[in-house]
């Protein structure tokens, strides 16, 4: 097993959003008690609904979502970097080597910025580059690789199309050298077509520069296609993961069940098979006690509303966070 670049121990990430005159505070844990590894050289997919906590997890990951408990470790092979103490200096190398591509490619690139500006202000910002000349080389390398030319560098976001513009927020998530690489719903506001344009693009780039992806998304089909191990989420705390192929045959989870039921199939017999879940995603102000996916779970009982599950490991690389997955192996085949 190589070593993970990123680990990720029992973290937690709690926002104050309320503050009473008489001293009575309200809390949102909006991760609660996670851990994962990321191997070095992988694609590592990160799936479930919106307000599961995914893009607050990738933050924090990232050193730009406070970490209130537990560890983020990273470790490239070069330096070693505990996030949860880490100091100003560290933090500032971080910066070079772990970073994000956003998901919105408009609202991601300032409007008065040329390309070659957007692509480069993170060498100028970070002092990577000695001069002008050198800055200039950098951009223009990695812009090759990205699949933009010179001519593209002179012209200003508006004029490009939404593909080309998540080009250019690739190209400057890539231009300071980085070994990790938060993707945050980056191929969701595309069309069908340049999604897969810009997902080849992505694994071309993590075989030519031997890049570790965290890929945030709620899109099973695009996760299926490029991920090497998924991990799934619901209301801030991890429920499932496991390598892509197990986890798509043999879901064990019922959350992952739905969620994988409703990916849409061709075939006229797979229609209507969508298991539909019950109300919506319980606030993370109040969460229901026990597991947090009882309020919607189909199978639930009465020690699925009194005690919460914990991770479980059964040494296939499978972790699942059910009372009941092996049971329900037997009454809802995959």
């Amino acid at each position: 097993m190589k070593k993970p670049v990123v680990s990720v121990k029992n973290l937690t990430v709690t926002y104050q959003i309320g503050h009473s005159l008489l001293g009575a505070n309200t809390y949102l844990n909006a991760i609660n008690d996670v851990s994962l590894d990321i191997e070095r050289g992988s694609f590592f997919g990160l799936v479930g609904e919106s307000g599961s906590g995914k893009t607050t997890l990738g933050r924090a990951i990232l050193k730009a979502a406070p970490i209130s408990a537990g560890h983020v470790a990273y470790c490239d092979g070069e330096v070693e970097y505990d996030l949860a103490n880490i100091s100003g200096t560290q933090l500032k190398d971080y910066r070079k080597r772990a970073q994000l591509i956003f998901q919105d490619p408009y609202a991601a690139l300032s409007p008065r910025m040329t390309v070659r500006d957007i692509i480069a202000e993170p060498l100028e910002v970070m002092g990577l580059t000695k001069s002008r000349e050198e800055t200039d080389a950098r951009v223009r390398e990695i812009a090759a690789k990205c699949r933009l030319n010179l001519e593209h560098l002179r012209r200003f976001p508006h004029a490009f199309s939404g593909g080309q513009r998540q080009r250019i927020s690739i190209a400057r998530a890539l231009v300071s050298g980085p070994k990790f690489i938060v993707a945050d719903e980056s191929v969701a506001a595309l069309d069908v077509s340049i999604q897969a344009d810009v997902l080849n693009l992505l694994k071309q780039l993590q075989d030519d520069l031997g890049l570790t992806f965290l890929f945030i998304s709620h899109d099973l089909s695009v996760v299926a296609h490029i991920c090497d191990h998924v991990a799934v989420m619901y209301l801030g705390r991890l429920v499932e993961t496991a390598p892509t192929r197990q986890l798509f045959a043999a879901p064990r989870h019922p959350y992952t069940r739905a969620l994988f039921s409703a990916i849409p199939s061709l075939d006229p017999d797979d229609r209507g098979k969508a298991q539909k879940l019950e109300g919506e995603i319980p606030s993370p102000t109040n969460p229901p006690p026990g597991c947090k996916f009882n309020t919607r779970c189909p199978h639930a009982t009465d020690i699925c509303r009194s005690e919460e599950p914990k991770l479980e490991h059964p040494g296939d690389g499978h972790e699942v966070a059910c009372h009941r997955w092996r049971e329900l192996l037997e009454l809802v085949p995959a």
